[in-house]
Protein backbone atom coordinates (compact mmCIF):
# COMPACT_ATOMS: atom_id res chain seq x y z
CA UNK A 1 0.00 0.00 0.00
CA UNK A 2 1.49 3.56 -0.62
CA UNK A 3 -0.29 6.05 1.65
CA UNK A 4 0.12 9.85 1.66
CA UNK A 5 0.78 10.03 5.47
CA UNK A 6 1.29 13.35 6.81
CA UNK A 7 4.57 15.08 8.67
CA UNK A 8 6.30 17.65 10.54
CA UNK A 9 9.18 19.18 8.89
CA UNK A 10 12.15 19.10 11.11
CA UNK A 11 15.03 20.36 8.69
CA UNK A 12 15.27 22.05 5.64
CA UNK A 13 18.08 21.66 3.40
CA UNK A 14 19.33 21.88 -0.07
CA UNK A 15 20.59 18.46 -1.74
CA UNK A 16 22.27 18.86 -4.97
CA UNK A 17 19.64 21.96 -6.30
CA UNK A 18 17.01 20.27 -4.60
CA UNK A 19 14.66 21.69 -1.37
CA UNK A 20 14.48 18.44 0.60
CA UNK A 21 13.76 18.10 3.88
CA UNK A 22 13.98 15.69 7.53
CA UNK A 23 10.41 15.10 8.53
CA UNK A 24 8.45 13.26 11.11
CA UNK A 25 5.99 10.52 10.65
CA UNK A 26 4.67 9.83 14.20
CA UNK A 27 8.27 8.81 15.48
CA UNK A 28 9.41 7.80 11.74
CA UNK A 29 11.34 10.34 10.39
CA UNK A 30 12.57 10.12 6.67
CA UNK A 31 14.08 12.61 4.13
CA UNK A 32 11.31 14.30 1.51
CA UNK A 33 11.97 16.25 -1.09
CA UNK A 34 9.80 19.37 -0.54
CA UNK A 35 10.06 21.12 -4.02
CA UNK A 36 6.72 21.19 -5.30
CA UNK A 37 5.54 23.10 -1.80
CA UNK A 38 7.94 26.12 -1.06
CA UNK A 39 6.01 27.82 1.03
CA UNK A 40 6.92 24.98 3.44
CA UNK A 41 9.14 25.71 6.43
CA UNK A 42 10.29 24.53 9.71
CA UNK A 43 7.54 23.43 12.26
CA UNK A 44 5.01 22.90 9.19
CA UNK A 45 3.00 19.78 8.76
CA UNK A 46 2.66 18.54 5.09
CA UNK A 47 1.11 15.36 3.19
CA UNK A 48 3.66 12.85 1.72
CA UNK A 49 3.34 10.73 -0.73
CA UNK A 50 5.95 8.73 -1.83
CA UNK A 51 8.71 10.95 -0.91
CA UNK A 52 7.34 13.65 -2.16
CA UNK A 53 5.69 16.73 0.25
CA UNK A 54 2.24 17.33 -2.09
CA UNK A 55 0.34 19.57 0.53
CA UNK A 56 0.74 21.77 3.55
CA UNK A 57 -1.95 21.07 6.46
CA UNK A 58 -2.57 22.23 9.80
CA UNK A 59 -1.92 20.38 12.63
CA UNK A 60 -4.92 18.98 14.28
CA UNK A 61 -5.56 17.27 11.14
CA UNK A 62 -1.80 15.86 11.01
CA UNK A 63 -2.29 14.46 14.58
CA UNK A 64 -5.58 13.00 13.73
CA UNK A 65 -4.39 11.23 10.90
CA UNK A 66 -1.51 9.99 12.02
CA UNK A 67 -3.21 8.43 15.38
CA UNK A 68 -5.49 6.71 12.84
CA UNK A 69 -3.13 5.22 10.61
CA UNK A 70 -0.97 4.10 14.29
CA UNK A 71 -4.17 2.79 15.17
CA UNK A 72 -4.75 1.03 12.10
CA UNK A 73 -0.84 -0.17 11.61
CA UNK A 74 -0.76 1.28 8.86
CA UNK A 75 2.68 3.30 9.76
CA UNK A 76 4.48 0.59 10.48
CA UNK A 77 3.27 -0.94 6.88
CA UNK A 78 3.66 1.92 4.86
CA UNK A 79 7.55 2.43 5.97
CA UNK A 80 7.90 -1.13 6.56
CA UNK A 81 9.63 -0.63 10.11
CA UNK A 82 9.13 0.54 13.22
CA UNK A 83 12.43 2.16 13.99
CA UNK A 84 12.90 5.36 13.59
CA UNK A 85 15.53 5.36 11.01
CA UNK A 86 15.74 2.23 9.58
CA UNK A 87 14.27 0.45 6.47
CA UNK A 88 13.58 2.51 3.58
CA UNK A 89 15.74 4.12 1.52
CA UNK A 90 15.06 8.41 1.08
CA UNK A 91 14.15 9.39 -2.01
CA UNK A 92 15.33 10.79 -5.00
CA UNK A 93 14.11 14.60 -5.89
CA UNK A 94 13.91 14.61 -9.71
CA UNK A 95 14.31 18.31 -10.16
CA UNK A 96 14.05 21.41 -8.28
CA UNK A 97 12.02 24.61 -9.34
CA UNK A 98 13.41 26.00 -12.52
CA UNK A 99 14.57 22.81 -13.93
CA UNK A 100 13.32 21.28 -17.16
CA UNK A 101 12.84 17.66 -17.05
CA UNK A 102 14.69 15.81 -19.25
Amino acid sequence: MCLAVPGQIQQIYEENGARMGRVNFGGVVKEVCLAYVPELEVGDYAIVHVGFAISKIDEATAQATLKTFEEMGLLVDEFGTDDAEGGVAPPACPWSPGQSGS
